[in-house]
């Protein structure tokens, strides 16, 4: 089975409980739970953003230079009023992650990577009920310049041109859970002072 197959049997488990805690959330009910989601983003791309810029990582995934989103992340986050103190406890959040072994870190990509592909989804919601676009408030759920679908087969051909045991593919999957637990962490920290009950 190719290692993007793998990691979605894998990680399917996680991924559907990050949907489920997310959307009981409202994230898209005003700007304000919507700022929290970005600022989710923001630990997220923290976190990898050194992934996309090592030379080691882009040998094995060539497209991953093009995949990094963390300043368009920035400047969602500045545009929805996130202040320079939370921003600089998101940016502490992601610091603490330990660093991931370079199987790891391929986990840790694929599920960044995913995310992006739901980002359509998510993009037309933002626009139709926050009003925002790819040039305020919304950038990094906008698709990729080549396009999501064309991209996430480069980065899943990528990742299945890679020639590991099955060994190795379990300490990627292992990243790539790591990753999904930090992101449902984060979204219990970042939400936790709104009443979920009271979002419409």
């Amino acid at each position: 089975m190719p290692l993007s197959a793998r990691l979605k049997q894998g990680t399917s488990a996680q991924h559907s409980r990050l949907d489920k805690r997310i959307m009981t959330l409202s994230p898209f009910a005003d700007r304000q739970r919507f700022s929290r989601f970005v600022r989710m983003q923001v630990r997220l791309h923290a976190v990898t953003e050194n992934l996309y810029n090592s030379s080691e990582l882009q040998s094995l995934l060539p497209s991953l230079a093009k995949g990094d989103r963390l300043a368009k992340v920035l400047a969602d986050s500045q545009d929805l009023g996130v202040s320079e103190v939370e921003l600089a406890q998101d940016i502490f959040a992601a610091k603490a992650v330990p660093k991931a072994s370079k199987l790891g870190a391929l986990g840790w990509v694929y599920t960044q990577e995913g995310s992006s592909m739901g980002g359509a989804i998510l993009f037309k919601i933002a626009k139709e009920k926050l009003g925002l676009s790819e040039e305020f408030g919304a950038r990094h759920l906008a698709g990729h310049a080549e396009g999501r679908a064309r991209y996430w087969r480069k980065v899943t051909g990528d990742l299945d041109a890679i020639q590991l045991d099955d060994i190795q593919m379990q300490e990627v999957i292992a990243g790539a859970i790591d990753a999904f637990n930090f992101v449902y962490q984060s979204v219990d920290e970042l939400y936790k002072d709104l009443d979920s009950k009271t979002a419409c």
